[in-house]
This record gives structure tokens, C-alpha cells and sequence, in this order.
């Protein structure tokens, strides 16, 4: 039977991280549920530790805030389930979502699937900004990459233990992103992209993500084209 293990960063999220987690656990699948805190200061490690010693869950903890690029690694270092799952923990991205993110690989048709949040699925209407944004850094990494995703900074990213294996990953913040998209592309590893729904929070509901991210975003697709 296959296992999922869902990879879950956590940074500060004491409002959301009880609901993400009854969520995921919610989804009918046999799987781990592994949860990074990476140095929140809001409570939530107090919540996490609720989970400790659980079956099916690890909790691990940074001593420093490393970023949500970090906090993969450190996750992706101790699955044991045959399909990895990132999920972010405050709620944008719904569990609800994991069948039809599945599928591809499950069908053996995909190593990697990316779920789109401009696919047509419902969403909420939020900053046009950053969804200008998002279309730049996406058409700029297909550039480099010759794919043809509509979204490469997605939440949403699913793939193989031989993809876990196969790939080692250096950037510490959002710039996990683009890397893992080039260094996808490089190794010729079969990619899906479905529809999801997305529930984007904006900044007073504890939004992280900010314009200096995407320039940094843009610096790494540059980099990730010509070094590993």
C-alpha cells in the first residue's frame, strides 16, 4: 500500500496549525505527517508539542529560524513514505486536494506534480500584484527550464521518494521553489500540473512572502540554469 508522507514547515501559525493538522489527518490515505518548526516565537512550538510522540507524526525542531526552504530539507531528510507531499500550514492550501494531486503519480504517468492555482480552480480574490508577479516568475522559469507550467511558485508540490532521493537542495528560503523546479527539469523526471483551489491570506492574516522573495526568486532561476 502506498504511503504519503506529508512534509509540513511550520513558522509562526499558533491560529492555524490545530485545523491544518486535523485536516490532513481528516484525508484517507495511509501516511506520516512530519511537522519542522522553524524557531516560531507565537506559541506554536507549545502546540507542536501536543504532537510529539504520536503515531505517524514527527515533530522536529530548528534552534534558529533557517527558513521554509530549510525546514524542507530537514523534513525530506526523514521521510519514509513512498510520495512526498508539501503542505503549508496556514490553511491557503486544502488537503482536500490530495486525490487529485495523486493521481498522476499513482497512475505511473508523473514523478512530479504540481497543483495550479491558476488552473481554474476557486480561489480567493486577492493582490493583483502578486499575481503578476507569480505569471513573471513562472514564464521566466519555463524559460530556462522549457516547461510549460502555469504555476512554478506553487505550495502545492508532490513527488516520488526517487525524486526525495534523487535531488539535494541548498536554498534556506523561498528560493526552494525555482531550485526544486530546475533541478526537476535538469534530471528529465515526468511533470503533471493540476488544478487546486487556494485560499490566500494577505498580510494582516500572517501572509510571509514579500517582494524581496521575488527578486530573490529571480536571482535563483538565473543561478539554477548554469550550477546545481
Amino acid at each position: 500500500m502506498t504511503k504519503l508522507s506529508i512534509v509540513i514547515p511550520v513558522y509562526n501559525e499558533h491560529d492555524t496549525l490545530n485545523t491544518l493538522v486535523s485536516k490532513v489527518e481528516a484525508v484517507d490515505y495511509t501516511k506520516e505527517i512530519i511537522l519542522i518548526d522553524d524557531f516560531s516565537t507565537d506559541g506554536t512550538r507549545d502546540i507542536l508539542k501536543e504532537y510529539e510522540g504520536r503515531e505517524n507524526f514527527q515533530v522536529l525542531y530548528h534552534d534558529h529560524n533557517m527558513g521554509k526552504g530549510a525546514a524542507l530539507r530537514t523534513g525530506f531528510s526523514k521521510v519514509q513514505g513512498d510520495i512526498i507531499i508539501i503542505q503549508d500550514a496556514d490553511l491557503e492550501y486544502d488537503p482536500v486536494d490530495y486525490e487529485v494531486l495523486l493521481k498522476p503519480i499513482l497512475d505511473g504517468r508523473a514523478d512530479v506534480v504540481y497543483g495550479s492555482r491558476f488552473q481554474g480552480g476557486t480561489h480567493r480574490v486577492l493582490f493583483f500584484w502578486h499575481y503578476l508577479g507569480n505569471k513573471f516568475l513562472t514564464t521566466l522559469s519555463n524559460m530556462f527550464t522549457n516547461l510549460n507550467l502555469t504555476d512554478m511558485e506553487t505550495g502545492y508540490k508532490v513527488f516520488t521518494n526517487k525524486v526525495n532521493d534523487t535531488l539535494t537542495f541548498k536554498c534556506n528560503r523561498f528560493g526552494f521553489e525555482p531550485e526544486f523546479t530546475a533541478k526537476v527539469a535538469k534530471n528529465k523526471f515526468r511533470v503533471y500540473e493540476v488544478p487546486i483551489s487556494y485560499s490566500g491570506r494577505d498580510y494582516s492574516e500572517g501572509k510571509k512572502i514579500t517582494w524581496k522573495d521575488g527578486f530573490a526568486a529571480i536571482w535563483y532561476i538565473f543561478k539554477f540554469r548554469i550550477t546545481n
